[in-house]
């Protein structure tokens, strides 16, 4: 495993509580401590997630990847899966069945002695991307494909498009992942992702639709004015955002 250090001389700001942001992925780790206005105080780091992977594995590899990171108040973890009240119902990319009912957030609490707050990670993600007004809507591009609503500024309950059936017998997650992207290329891939835009504009009519995670770089197609790129940078951002404040 690979891990990049953040800078010795990154002090978190005194103008209020800095929060550790976590971004759970299916192959790597990534964090980073924010300010109180989410900006962030170190240089991100990221180690890669270990395969397989148990929950007391995932514990013990964010103790790790957390080491080299200043002080921080309280704890924001995007994860990869469906999370009711810091417990993970669905993990598709780490093992649903080694993961159900794990109660991240509270395992975490005891690691640290921190408040955390979990959820998904396209909806971490979300919070950063959002403006706040309508509805908006977010794909994220990358292990997986994931998904997140919101109607003025406010989540809305997460749904698992992404195991849904989309085309030829398969899924979303399975025609638009990254493994789909490895196996058609670039310009086959694009297309499935126009046709997945078609149909959830038919599904949410959303008036705003941003495009994270680390593929949405390698989309060959221009967008259309209701539509954004979101650095990949925001699955850590929007931690701060998602304690109001």
């Amino acid at each position: 495993m690979t891990t990049r250090s953040a800078p010795a001389t990154a002090k978190p700001s005194a103008d209020g509580p800095c929060t550790l942001a976590i971004d759970v992925g299916g192959t790597g780790l990534k964090g980073s401590v924010l300010s109180s206005k989410g900006e962030m105080l170190t240089e991100r780091v990221r180690i890669e997630t270990p395969q397989p992977c148990n929950p007391t594995l995932l514990v013990d590899t964010l103790a790790k990847l957390v080491e080299p990171l200043p002080k921080f108040d309280r704890v924001s973890v995007g994860f990869p899966g469906v999370i009711r009240e810091g417990k993970i119902i669905t993990a598709p990319n780490l093992g649903t069945e080694k993961f159900r009912g794990f109660d991240l957030g509270a395992a975490l609490e005891k690691k640290w002695g921190k408040p955390v707050r979990a959820l998904n990670d396209a909806d971490m993600q979300g919070f950063a991307a959002i403006k706040g007004q309508g509805v908006e809507m977010v794909i994220t591009l990358g292990t997986g494909f994931g998904t997140a609503l919101f109607q003025n500024g406010q989540l809305a309950p997460h749904l698992e498009i992404a195991h849904q059936p989309f085309r030829k017998g398969e899924s979303y997650d399975q025609q638009l992942g990254n493994a789909a992207l490895e196996k058609v290329g670039k310009k086959k891939w694009t297309k499935r992702v126009k046709e997945a835009i078609r149909n959830l504009r038919v599904l949410v009519n959303f008036d705003r639709l941003h495009i994270g995670g680390g593929n949405a770089k390698k989309l060959a197609m221009e967008l259309s004015p209701d539509m954004e790129l979101v650095d990949n940078t925001a699955g850590i951002l929007g931690g701060v955002k998602l304690w109001g404040k």
